[in-house]
């Protein structure tokens, strides 16, 4: 779907939300992200994230969505896995994760409104780009005057309390918080070894701390045999501190 007239823009506010193909699934999606759910139907937002998701996910799989932003993936997933957990600390954004989530009736997916991090606490986040609810809202990030408080938990902490409690499928894409929250799943990862799709955001570090972020995630993720790049083409860990990844936003799958 493109070229979205004012009239129309003005259409679906009326009805309360936007009809839209994501991910090959016909949804209803919010009202308020028009050009990005355009986007999202055209093909041209991470469509190696939806081949991905078709890929791995079925009706047996407990999906875990570690950064759900305002549900582009959810909504995929909800058709695929049998159960889908979903975590946004923006409120902002996790209001239009929840309308999505409800406009579709989406009775398999469990949301929550904190962070996953290295530590039980209240941070500060916010988008480098100064805008609540921005895809790009950061636990790097706490600018005076646009940065919002929000709990995190420990991965072992939600676990405690979670009704599903053993997850096949990781998605992990919180715009750097990765480095704190890798480390945090070390154990996790290597007793359970659920598949990880793990966007990586090194461009957002200060350059001198680029390598030493990047290797922190190699080792939390050489317990895995298998690393691949998004193309799911398997390539050599350490591709994670090539020049590529130290200046590009990449993301890999890691799987035995």
């Amino acid at each position: 779907m493109t070229d979205i007239t004012s009239q129309q823009r003005e259409g679906f506010l009326v009805q309360g939300y936007m009809p839209a193909e994501i991910g090959g699934y016909q949804v209803k999606v919010d009202p308020y992200h028009v050009d990005f759910w355009s986007k999202a139907a055209s093909g041209t937002w991470e469509p190696n994230t939806y081949k991905i998701l078709s890929h791995f996910l079925n009706d047996q799989t407990n999906y875990c969505d570690i950064g759900a932003w305002i549900g582009p993936t959810v909504l995929q997933a909800a058709q695929l896995a049998k159960n889908v957990v979903c975590f946004e600390p923006d409120p902002t954004a996790y209001r239009f994760l929840r309308w999505n989530i409800d406009l579709n009736a989406l009775k398999n997916v469990t949301s929550y409104s904190f962070a996953l991090a290295e530590s039980m606490s209240i941070t500060r986040m916010a988008s480098h780009r100064g805008k609540p609810g921005d895809s790009m809202t950061s636990l790097l990030f706490d600018n005076e005057g646009s940065g919002i408080d929000v709990l995190t938990l420990q991965w072992q902490q939600f676990l405690e309390m979670s009704p599903v409690n053993r997850f096949d499928f990781l998605k992990i894409d919180i715009e750097g918080g990765e480095y704190q929250l890798l480390p945090n799943l070390h154990s996790y990862l290597a007793k359970e070894k659920p598949v990880v799709y793990l966007s990586t955001h090194a461009p957002l570090l200060a350059p001198e701390q680029r390598v030493e972020k990047m290797q922190t995630l190699i080792d939390c993720l050489s317990v895995y045999s298998k690393c691949l790049d998004d193309n799911l083409q398997e390539i050599d860990i350490n591709t994670l501190v090539s020049e590529d990844a130290l200046q590009h936003f990449r993301s890999y799958v890691f799987m035995d």
